[in-house]
């Protein structure tokens, strides 16, 4: 133990020379040890004992090695949280950190073994494999988490959140344990990782069909990530999967949504790609919201206004702003027009600078349709339909000013006012 605490003081101080001569009075003193059991245990069980103690020898050695990474690893562990940037304390958090000091021991024993049954191998092949097995897991389990310590550093940063890069990330994890798992195997049946992949190879339209979906998805999420069809956050709409809300996460497999009635759609990131959907997130971009209505006047109600409604409708304020020609030939569709025009244009929460327009369209069973199209200066779904019904709410309650009426299917009460019909 004074051993390696020496060793961990000359560590600690930046003693890389005083590092070489240690591991090599280690290796001195193993071949030391070896030659002692060697020379002073005989007997018919000689072997077995001498094998247990290395053994034991070996594990000891494993222990303490343990201990001491663990220790320089603490050490850098706290020079990591004294620096001033924040990169490093997210890759090299604690979990990290106790990943890399399992796999000490591990490499220990691998080290040590050689050395001593450099003469008999065969005995502890188990104990090699075994080792092995576990430096490799160890190995893969660091790259993993360090992938995951990559991906939270990545989603931590306010810029980086709303990008859907999970998948990405996702994919990296699954590549490093395919050849985390090549290599096991390898080790197991004692061949070749080569051989092993040409052996995949061969049933590669078996895997192909083992492994459709997780494929399918690798690709699409890339495609999704890269042509940056979606993140995480975007507004997206579905309708032949009755999907309409917030992404909530896109990974390897699925695509979750959250519905504007809270509950939650899954769905496979290549129905998204190989079908449409819609994506709201350039209209949030833009500044504004679009809003495309239109109100249907009744046909017989159009006419030209008199001189008395137009003073009429002066001094009430409605034509403040509005310029017209022949006071005597004004229609009270064209002005109304102009009214709401004007109206929608001083509002102050809608966006004057983008397409506006109040404009006629085709005629139908139905009336005359008067389309209103304008953009709304918010994207917020609840301020976007307050300011909209605003906005109806006064074309509804300003269209009989000018004499006009709404086109409506005959309800109760139009029945009892038939023949009785004024202009109001």
């Amino acid at each position: 133990m004074l051993f390696f605490g020496g060793l961990l003081v000359d560590l600690q101080k930046g003693r890389m020379e005083c590092f070489r001569t240690q591991m090599h009075s280690l290796r001195i003193m193993v071949d030391a040890v070896k030659e002692f059991l060697t020379s002073n245990i005989s007997g018919p069980m000689s072997g077995q004992i001498i094998t247990l103690v290395q053994l034991c020898g070996i594990l000891l050695v494993a222990v303490a090695a343990y201990y001491l990474t663990k220790k320089i690893l603490m050490v850098l562990e706290k020079a990591i949280l004294r620096s001033p940037t924040e990169w490093d304390d997210d890759l090299l958090n604690p979990r990290f950190m106790r990943a890399v000091s399992q796999l000490s021991p591990a490499i220990t024993v691998a080290w040590l073994l050689p050395k001593f049954f450099s003469d008999t191998p065969g005995e502890v092949r188990w104990i090699d494999i075994l080792t092995s097995l576990y430096i490799l897991w160890a190995g893969v389990r660091i790259v993993t988490i360090f992938i995951d310590n990559l991906y939270d550093a990545f989603i931590s940063r306010e810029q980086l959140r709303p990008y859907a890069i999970k998948g990405i990330f996702q994919m990296f994890k699954l590549v490093v344990i395919s050849v985390g798992a090549i290599i096991a195997l390898s080790i197991l049946i004692n061949k070749t990782p080569v051989a092993i992949l040409t052996a995949l190879g061969a049933s590669a339209a078996v895997l192909m069909l083992v492994f459709k979906d997780t494929i399918l998805g690798l690709v699409a999420s890339v495609q999704l990530t890269a042509n940056k069809m979606l993140d995480r956050g975007d507004w997206i709409s579905m309708p032949n999967r009755d999907l309409n809300g917030e992404v909530l996460d896109v990974s390897l497999t699925t695509v979750k949504v959250r519905n504007w009635d809270n509950s939650v759609t899954t769905v496979p990131p290549y129905s998204l790609v190989s079908d449409s959907f819609r994506n709201y997130r350039p209209m949030q971009e833009s500044g504004g919201r679009r809003v495309d209505r239109s109100v249907y006047i009744d046909v017989n109600t159009v006419g030209f206004l008199s001189s008395e409604e137009i003073e009429t409708l002066r001094s009430e304020g409605f034509l403040n702003g509005i310029e017209f020609k022949n006071n005597s030939r004004v229609v009270n569709l064209g002005l109304w027009r102009d009214y709401i025009e004007d109206y929608l244009r001083k509002r102050s929460d809608i966006n004057s600078e983008m397409t506006l327009m109040v404009r006629q369209m085709q005629p139908t069973n139905a009336g005359l349709p008067v389309q209103l199209y304008f953009f709304t200066r918010t994207t917020a779904w609840v301020e976007y339909e307050h300011i909209q019904a605003d906005v109806f709410d006064h074309v509804y309650a300003t269209v009989r000013r000018f004499g006009l009426a709404i086109y409506q299917s005959p309800a109760g009460t139009d029945l009892c006012r038939i023949g009785t019909y004024s202009r109001i």
